[in-house]
């Protein structure tokens, strides 16, 4: 089976390849934005990875939370390609794929959602949600946790709440933990069409954000 990952949802966009229980994956830093690079940064990872697109089985795309345009990019990009070759489309949260490289039976995983706030989530060992995934101020987030939940988030430094606790560094760029998540659901028989993948944003935009304000 092969299936194509992308996550375009941060600072630092990725690309995955994974084939027959192997992956490959390519990460570029695109703070700007990682639209311009999908395609041809695909292009040479499929030729590295000696597969067509006609070879793929199924796509897969991080549905979030983060940046809201990349989180669209990824949808759009993975929702083209799986519409023209008539293949299933499946998404996954950023929050759960994180959680799928923790150890601990329960796993906290977070990340930047500016204003002062993060996303969080809480999951078991099996990837099922212990709580609601949220958007909120670090220190109540971490104030509610459940004892011995390991934290996992990809630039600790970035917060100051978290000096002193043990973090579980991931990668900042998720698309081979998507493309894990998603064989793996793919081979459990689940083929979702394209046209039904939605993003997971958490919380409004800032452009709704602001006009709610206004």
């Amino acid at each position: 089976m092969i299936l194509v990952a992308v996550d375009s949802s941060g600072e630092y966009g990725s690309l995955a390849v994974w084939n027959e229980g192997e992956w490959s994956e390519s990460v570029a830093h695109a703070p700007e934005g990682f639209a311009h690079l999908l395609f041809p940064e695909l292009e040479k990872l499929l030729d590295r990875c000696g597969v067509s697109l006609g070879d793929v089985d199924a796509f897969a795309a991080a549905s979030g939370p983060g940046s809201f345009t990349g989180v669209r990019v990824a949808l759009s990009a993975a929702k083209g390609l799986a519409e023209a070759l008539g293949k299933p489309l499946l998404t996954c949260s950023n929050l759960e794929a994180m959680a799928m490289l923790g150890q601990a039976p329960l796993r906290a995983p977070l990340l930047d959602a500016r204003r002062g706030e993060i996303y969080g989530g809480v999951y078991d060992g099996a990837l099922r949600p212990v709580r609601p995934e949220v958007v909120q101020p670090l220190a109540g987030w971490l104030g509610e946790l459940p004892e011995g939940a390991e934290i996992l988030c990809p630039y600790p430094e970035r917060f100051g709440a978290l000096s002193g606790r043990a973090v579980s560094r991931v990668p900042a760029g998720m698309a081979a933990a998507v493309a894990r998540r998603a064989a793996e659901r793919f081979l459990l028989g689940e083929r979702p069409l394209a046209a039904e993948a939605d993003a997971n944003y958490v919380r409004r935009s800032d452009a709704e954000l602001n006009w709610r304000e206004a």
